[in-house]
C-alpha cells in the first residue's frame, strides 16, 4: 500500500511505497528542498476537513449524508451535494498523481548534461594530460622512440625547453686504464682509459675525476675533465656516448715533481 509522507522543512507531500520504506531506514531526500527526513516517522495524518461551504440553512436539517466529491464530467448538481474544488477531491481519494515523486536518499537526480560538452571537456582533459606526461618524460621518450625526437625538438624550441641526452650513470663504467710514463719527458704521463656504455641509446658523456696517490695510497693531486676535455671531437659531444660501446679516452698530464705511483678514476654527472 502507497503511503504519504511530508517533508518536515518545507511541508510537501509525497507517495511512499513499501520498498522505499524499507530501504535505507526509511530515510528520503526531499525532492523539493533536498531535506534528508525519516519517510515512516512522518507520514501525513489527514485531518477531518473543514470547508466554509454556502449552505442553504432551511436544508441544514436533510444534509445529514456523506457529501460526494465534485465531479467535472458531471452539468447537474443536485441539494445534497457540496461543490469542491479538484484539488480537494484529489486528497479525498488519496490521489497524489499531482505531486513530485519522492526521491530517496543516496540516489540523487542530476540534471542530464549535453553530451557533446561532456565529450569535449573529456578530450581536452586527455590530451592535457598527455601533454604534461609528454614534457615530464621527454627525455627518456626522445631516446626510446628517436623517430620522434625531430617533432619533439621543433616543439621544445617553441616552448623554450631542452631535450638534452639522458644521464644514465650507473649504465657506464670503466673498461680498463694505465698510466703510461713518456720517455722524452719525465713529467708527463699519459692516461689511456676504455670507457663502456651499456645502455641502447646514446647518453651524455659524463665527468671524469682523476686522482693522483703516492705509494701509501695518499692523494696528492685531483683534477676533474669535462667530455670537451677528453672527446677527441668535442663537435660530436651533442650526439652522445655511442650505445653498447666502448669509447677510447687519452689524456696527457703534466705532473711536474709530484711522481704518482697509482691513481683512482671516478665517473660522474654534474
Amino acid at each position: 500500500m502507497t503511503d504519504i509522507t511530508v517533508c518536515p522543512q518545507c511541508g510537501t507531500h509525497f507517495r511512499i511505497t513499501p520498498a522505499q520504506r524499507n530501504a535505507h531506514q526509511g530515510m528520503v531526500r526531499c525532492g523539493k528542498c533536498q531535506n534528508i527526513f525519516n519517510a515512516v516517522d512522518n507520514l501525513f495524518q489527514p485531518q477531518p476537513q473543514q470547508l466554509d461551504l454556502p449552505l442553504v440553512m432551511d436544508e441544514i436539517a436533510d444534509a445529514t449524508g456523506l457529501f460526494e466529491a465534485y465531479d467535472e464530467n458531471r452539468q447537474a448538481m443536485t441539494a445534497s451535494q457540496v461543490s469542491i474544488s479538484p484539488e480537494a477531491a484529489a486528497r479525498l481519494k488519496n490521489d497524489f498523481r499531482h505531486l513530485p515523486d519522492i526521491e530517496i536518499a543516496g540516489m540523487k537526480k542530476h540534471k542530464p548534461l549535453n553530451r557533446k560538452i561532456w565529450l569535449a571537456g573529456n578530450i581536452l582533459l586527455t590530451l592535457l594530460v598527455l601533454l604534461q606526461a609528454l614534457y615530464l618524460f621527454r627525455v627518456e621518450i626522445a631516446s626510446r622512440l628517436p623517430g620522434l625526437k625531430p617533432a619533439m625538438v621543433a616543439a621544445c624550441n617553441l616552448l623554450g625547453c631542452t631535450i638534452p641526452l639522458p644521464q644514465k650513470i650507473d649504465l657506464i663504467n670503466i673498461e680498463s686504464s694505465e698510466l703510461e710514463a713518456t720517455p722524452a719527458q719525465a713529467s708527463i704521463i699519459v692516461l689511456h682509459a676504455s670507457m663502456r656504455s651499456r645502455a641502447p641509446y646514446p647518453l651524455n658523456y659524463p665527468n671524469i675525476e682523476l686522482t693522483l696517490t703516492d705509494t701509501l695510497d695518499n692523494a696528492v693531486a685531483r683534477r676533474n675533465f669535462a667530455p670537451a676535455d677528453y672527446i677527441p671531437n668535442p663537435h660530436t659531444a651533442d650526439l652522445g656516448l655511442p650505445a653498447n660501446r666502448i669509447t677510447s679516452i687519452r689524456l696527457h698530464l703534466d705532473t711536474t715533481d709530484l711522481k704518482p705511483a697509482g691513481y683512482r678514476l671516478f665517473l660522474y654527472y654534474p
